[in-house]
Protein backbone atom coordinates (compact mmCIF):
# COMPACT_ATOMS: atom_id res chain seq x y z
CA UNK A 1 0.00 0.00 0.00
CA UNK A 2 2.84 2.37 0.85
CA UNK A 3 4.45 1.70 -2.54
CA UNK A 4 1.22 2.72 -4.32
CA UNK A 5 0.98 5.93 -2.27
CA UNK A 6 4.59 6.75 -3.14
CA UNK A 7 3.83 6.14 -6.84
CA UNK A 8 0.83 8.49 -6.60
CA UNK A 9 2.89 11.23 -4.97
CA UNK A 10 5.72 11.01 -7.47
CA UNK A 11 3.28 10.91 -10.40
CA UNK A 12 1.41 13.96 -9.12
CA UNK A 13 4.60 15.89 -8.48
CA UNK A 14 6.23 15.17 -11.85
CA UNK A 15 3.28 14.79 -14.24
CA UNK A 16 0.39 17.00 -13.13
CA UNK A 17 2.18 20.37 -13.52
CA UNK A 18 2.18 19.81 -17.31
CA UNK A 19 -1.56 19.32 -17.70
CA UNK A 20 -2.31 22.86 -18.90
CA UNK A 21 0.40 22.74 -21.58
CA UNK A 22 -0.86 19.35 -22.77
CA UNK A 23 -4.44 20.60 -22.92
CA UNK A 24 -3.44 23.72 -24.89
CA UNK A 25 -1.59 21.59 -27.41
CA UNK A 26 -4.39 19.01 -27.60
CA UNK A 27 -6.95 21.77 -28.20
CA UNK A 28 -4.94 23.20 -31.05
CA UNK A 29 -4.39 19.79 -32.58
CA UNK A 30 -7.96 18.51 -32.30
CA UNK A 31 -9.81 21.80 -32.65
CA UNK A 32 -12.48 20.65 -30.18
CA UNK A 33 -12.46 21.16 -26.40
CA UNK A 34 -14.13 17.81 -25.68
CA UNK A 35 -11.69 15.93 -27.90
CA UNK A 36 -8.79 17.78 -26.28
CA UNK A 37 -9.99 16.81 -22.79
CA UNK A 38 -10.37 13.19 -23.89
CA UNK A 39 -6.87 13.20 -25.36
CA UNK A 40 -5.37 14.66 -22.19
CA UNK A 41 -7.25 12.13 -20.07
CA UNK A 42 -6.06 9.27 -22.28
CA UNK A 43 -2.50 10.59 -22.08
CA UNK A 44 -2.54 10.70 -18.28
CA UNK A 45 -4.16 7.26 -18.03
CA UNK A 46 -1.42 5.76 -20.21
CA UNK A 47 1.26 7.69 -18.35
CA UNK A 48 0.03 6.34 -15.03
CA UNK A 49 -0.32 2.80 -16.37
CA UNK A 50 3.23 2.84 -17.75
CA UNK A 51 4.77 5.04 -15.05
CA UNK A 52 7.24 2.27 -14.23
CA UNK A 53 8.79 2.90 -17.69
CA UNK A 54 9.43 6.57 -16.84
CA UNK A 55 12.87 7.47 -15.48
CA UNK A 56 12.20 9.73 -12.53
CA UNK A 57 13.88 13.12 -12.80
CA UNK A 58 14.05 13.11 -16.61
CA UNK A 59 11.98 15.37 -18.88
CA UNK A 60 8.43 14.52 -17.80
CA UNK A 61 6.89 17.01 -20.22
CA UNK A 62 8.63 15.44 -23.21
CA UNK A 63 7.54 11.97 -22.06
CA UNK A 64 3.92 13.12 -21.77
CA UNK A 65 4.02 14.86 -25.16
CA UNK A 66 5.30 11.66 -26.79
CA UNK A 67 2.45 9.69 -25.23
CA UNK A 68 -0.03 12.34 -26.40
CA UNK A 69 1.41 12.41 -29.91
CA UNK A 70 1.16 8.63 -30.22
CA UNK A 71 -2.36 8.64 -28.78
CA UNK A 72 -3.39 11.38 -31.20
CA UNK A 73 -2.00 9.50 -34.15
CA UNK A 74 -3.68 6.27 -33.11
CA UNK A 75 -6.97 7.90 -32.28
CA UNK A 76 -7.48 10.61 -34.89
CA UNK A 77 -5.59 9.47 -37.97
CA UNK A 78 -7.25 6.06 -38.07
CA UNK A 79 -10.75 7.47 -37.78
CA UNK A 80 -12.01 8.50 -41.16
CA UNK A 81 -14.43 11.16 -40.16
CA UNK A 82 -15.59 14.54 -41.26
CA UNK A 83 -12.94 17.19 -40.57
CA UNK A 84 -13.24 18.72 -37.12
CA UNK A 85 -15.39 21.80 -36.80
CA UNK A 86 -13.99 24.53 -34.60
CA UNK A 87 -16.12 26.82 -32.51
CA UNK A 88 -13.93 29.91 -32.63
CA UNK A 89 -15.94 31.72 -29.94
CA UNK A 90 -15.06 28.91 -27.51
CA UNK A 91 -11.39 29.21 -28.42
CA UNK A 92 -11.44 32.99 -27.97
CA UNK A 93 -13.23 32.60 -24.61
CA UNK A 94 -10.74 29.93 -23.56
CA UNK A 95 -7.73 32.09 -24.40
CA UNK A 96 -9.31 35.11 -22.72
CA UNK A 97 -9.66 33.08 -19.52
CA UNK A 98 -6.11 31.71 -19.85
CA UNK A 99 -4.70 35.20 -20.31
CA UNK A 100 -6.68 36.53 -17.34
CA UNK A 101 -5.52 33.73 -15.03
CA UNK A 102 -1.92 33.54 -16.22
CA UNK A 103 0.79 35.81 -14.88
CA UNK A 104 3.29 34.50 -17.43
CA UNK A 105 2.13 35.98 -20.73
CA UNK A 106 4.06 35.44 -23.90
CA UNK A 107 4.13 38.45 -26.25
CA UNK A 108 3.56 36.25 -29.30
CA UNK A 109 0.59 34.59 -27.61
CA UNK A 110 -0.83 38.05 -26.85
CA UNK A 111 -0.49 39.12 -30.49
CA UNK A 112 -1.97 35.92 -31.88
CA UNK A 113 -4.89 35.59 -29.51
CA UNK A 114 -5.55 39.27 -28.87
CA UNK A 115 -7.53 39.86 -32.08
CA UNK A 116 -5.57 38.10 -34.78
CA UNK A 117 -6.87 34.56 -34.29
CA UNK A 118 -9.68 34.97 -36.79
CA UNK A 119 -11.33 32.27 -38.86
CA UNK A 120 -8.90 32.58 -41.78
CA UNK A 121 -5.84 32.20 -39.55
CA UNK A 122 -7.29 29.26 -37.63
CA UNK A 123 -8.40 27.58 -40.85
CA UNK A 124 -4.97 28.02 -42.41
CA UNK A 125 -3.32 26.53 -39.34
CA UNK A 126 -5.71 23.56 -39.40
CA UNK A 127 -5.03 23.02 -43.12
CA UNK A 128 -1.29 22.59 -42.60
CA UNK A 129 -0.16 18.98 -42.83
CA UNK A 130 0.04 17.55 -39.32
CA UNK A 131 3.86 17.35 -39.12
CA UNK A 132 4.19 21.04 -39.99
CA UNK A 133 1.21 22.14 -37.88
CA UNK A 134 2.70 20.42 -34.83
CA UNK A 135 6.03 22.25 -34.95
CA UNK A 136 4.41 25.61 -35.81
CA UNK A 137 2.03 25.31 -32.85
CA UNK A 138 4.74 24.17 -30.43
CA UNK A 139 7.21 26.86 -31.51
CA UNK A 140 5.20 29.91 -32.55
CA UNK A 141 2.18 29.56 -30.29
CA UNK A 142 3.40 27.56 -27.29
CA UNK A 143 6.88 29.10 -27.33
CA UNK A 144 8.93 25.90 -26.95
CA UNK A 145 12.56 25.81 -28.04
CA UNK A 146 13.73 23.73 -30.99
CA UNK A 147 15.43 21.37 -28.55
CA UNK A 148 12.22 20.86 -26.55
CA UNK A 149 10.20 20.25 -29.73
CA UNK A 150 12.76 17.76 -31.00
CA UNK A 151 12.56 15.94 -27.68
CA UNK A 152 8.73 16.04 -27.56
CA UNK A 153 8.16 14.59 -31.00
CA UNK A 154 11.38 12.60 -31.26
CA UNK A 155 12.91 14.12 -34.38
CA UNK A 156 16.31 15.79 -34.98
CA UNK A 157 16.59 19.55 -34.38
CA UNK A 158 17.39 20.04 -38.07
CA UNK A 159 14.07 18.44 -38.96
CA UNK A 160 12.31 20.78 -36.50
CA UNK A 161 13.93 23.78 -38.20
CA UNK A 162 13.07 22.49 -41.66
CA UNK A 163 9.44 21.73 -40.80
CA UNK A 164 9.06 25.08 -39.05
CA UNK A 165 10.47 26.95 -42.05
CA UNK A 166 8.28 25.04 -44.51
CA UNK A 167 5.20 25.33 -42.26
CA UNK A 168 5.63 29.08 -41.90
CA UNK A 169 6.13 29.38 -45.65
CA UNK A 170 2.90 27.45 -46.30
CA UNK A 171 1.02 29.64 -43.81
CA UNK A 172 2.43 32.79 -45.41
CA UNK A 173 1.24 31.59 -48.80
CA UNK A 174 -2.23 30.65 -47.50
CA UNK A 175 -2.65 33.94 -45.63
CA UNK A 176 -1.16 36.36 -48.20
CA UNK A 177 -4.48 37.70 -49.50
CA UNK A 178 -5.93 37.82 -45.99
CA UNK A 179 -2.95 39.88 -44.78
CA UNK A 180 -3.18 42.29 -47.72
CA UNK A 181 -6.87 42.95 -46.96
CA UNK A 182 -5.85 43.76 -43.37
CA UNK A 183 -3.31 46.37 -44.53
CA UNK A 184 -0.10 44.36 -44.20
CA UNK A 185 2.51 44.92 -46.91
CA UNK A 186 3.69 42.06 -49.09
CA UNK A 187 7.41 41.61 -48.43
CA UNK A 188 7.83 40.12 -51.91
CA UNK A 189 6.47 43.32 -53.50
CA UNK A 190 8.78 45.67 -51.59
CA UNK A 191 11.82 46.91 -53.45
CA UNK A 192 13.94 47.52 -50.39
CA UNK A 193 14.21 51.28 -51.05
CA UNK A 194 13.56 53.11 -47.78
Amino acid sequence: MEQIQTKHKIFEKEMLPHMAALYNFALRMTGAPDDAKDLVQETYMKAYRFFDKYSQGTNAKAWLFRIMKNSYINRYRKESKEPDKIDYDDIKDFYASVKASSADTNDLQEKIFGNLFEDEVANALQELPEDFRTVVILCDIEGYTYEEIADFIEIPIGTVRSRLHRGRKMLRSMLRDYALTRGFKDADDETGDD
